[in-house]
């Protein structure tokens, strides 16, 4: 009976989550949809005002480390409520912009925010109320379908409104329904026995090495560098491989559902192995497609697989980058790393973007391929030390 109440328990706190992930994911990603009608209200030049992308992310790892104690004196349902507090301003600030520094400013607002209530904020309350990885996956299940729900609801939106009204819409929606929801509908936190001594017996808790942090972080940049630089860069890097804007768009709009996919599978299995092996799998696959495209001269069939693989190996990925700290950090600890972590991992999504089009704008596809394939192999490498190196035995809440 305990265990019936424990997984409802949990049901409810993942509904909960995934609500709010969904509506503050689909909200930070307007610009996808309005970012032309902002440039022209603005006067700004379009790629400045998706710069504004940029900025959220610098903003989202520079808050994570300050919020690490937060998230550990406080807990993250506190954390995520004060930070939706802060996300509804954001959006009335957006909504108002007169030009760039009003404009840029929102976002850093925004970034701020979202340190508090997305990704990270999410992994770490998962992890002090559920304890299982499973829970996680579960959660990027969903969430993978935020840009699904929110593209045609914010080309509804601004169409009807303006995409000032529609920035509206959205602080609203932070003070309406994310609020109550992470208020009422999340369980305050409570110590868990498992919690006693980390991921060895109680008692005989697991030190984690400086050496390992470092290439749990390397790691993890290598890999969010190439699926964000690559994802970004899609659309022109299979035109660049001969494909006609057209048949660039159809290949590239498959990989959603693949990437979906792929965290439907890892969370199927997510009871069976752990977030390494996870990366390990991933990786390998990334490095693959991408051999794949290099060699491929441009055939449709190459591309097709490579798209395939590239949208599993990058699916996977999403989902190991929040679990691999579980297998070495304990409740408190994988708050504290896992917010270290978020720095460098948000830093670099800002930054691979325009590093990759640099690179296939001037030196051409198979200079941004030949990039993308060190890195992934470098982490694959990486990855292989740390699968060497696990813990001799596993925290319970790991799997």
């Amino acid at each position: 009976m305990r265990s019936l109440k424990s997984g409802k328990k949990i049901i409810g706190v993942l509904v909960v989550v995934a609500i709010g992930q969904v509506i503050g994911w689909g909200t930070v990603g307007l610009l996808a949809v309005v970012g032309r009608q902002v440039a022209a209200d603005l006067g700004m030049d379009i790629s400045a005002v998706f710069a504004g992308n940029s900025i959220f992310y610098v903003a989202t790892g520079l808050s994570a480390p300050v919020l690490a104690k937060a998230f550990i004196r406080f807990g993250a349902r506190r954390v995520m409520i004060a930070g939706t507090f802060v996300a509804a301003p954001g959006f009335v600030l957006l909504s108002s912009s007169t030009g760039p520094a009003s404009f840029f400013a929102a976002w850093v607002i925004l970034g701020t925010a979202g340190s508090a209530t997305l990704a990270t904020a999410t992994y770490i309350l998962l992890n002090e109320i559920a304890g299982r990885r499973r829970a996680i996956g579960a959660l990027m299940l969903v969430t993978g379908l935020a840009s699904s729900v929110f593209w045609p609801t914010t080309s509804f939106l601004s169409d009807a409104m303006g995409w000032r009204g529609t920035c509206l819409v959205y602080a609203g929606l932070m003070v309406l329904v994310c609020l109550p929801l992470y208020a009422f509908g999340l369980p305050r936190r409570t110590e868990r026995k498992e919690d006693v001594g980390s991921l060895g017996l109680p008692g005989e808790p697991h030190i984690v090495r400086k050496s390992t942090f470092y290439l749990i972080v390397s790691a993890t940049v290598l890999c969010a560098f190439v699926t964000f630089g690559f994802g970004a860069t899609m659309i022109e890097l299979l035109k660049a491989e001969g494909l006609s804007p057209t048949q660039a768009v159809t290949f590239g709009s498959m990989l959603g559902v693949i990437q979906v996919s792929a965290r439907g599978l890892d969370f199927l299995g997510g009871g069976r192995w752990d977030g390494i092996t996870t990366a390990l799998i991933a990786a390998s696959t990334l490095v693959v497609a991408i051999l794949l495209l290099m060699i491929g001269g441009g055939s449709h069939w190459m591309i097709a697989t490579f798209i395939l693989l590239y949208g599993l190996g990058s699916g996977a990925l999403a989902v190991a980058r929040a679990t691999i700290p579980l297998v070495f950090y304990d409740n408190a600890e994988f708050a504290k790393a896992t917010s270290r972590i978020a720095l460098p991992l948000n830093l670099i999504s800002a930054a691979s973007p325009p590093i990759l089009v640099g690179l296939l704008s001037n030196f051409g596809s198979n200079a941004l391929l030949g990039f993308g394939m060190l890195c992934a192999s470098a982490a694959l490498l990486m990855l292989y030390w740390l699968s060497r190196h696990r813990p001799p035995i596993r925290r319970i809440a790991a799997s």
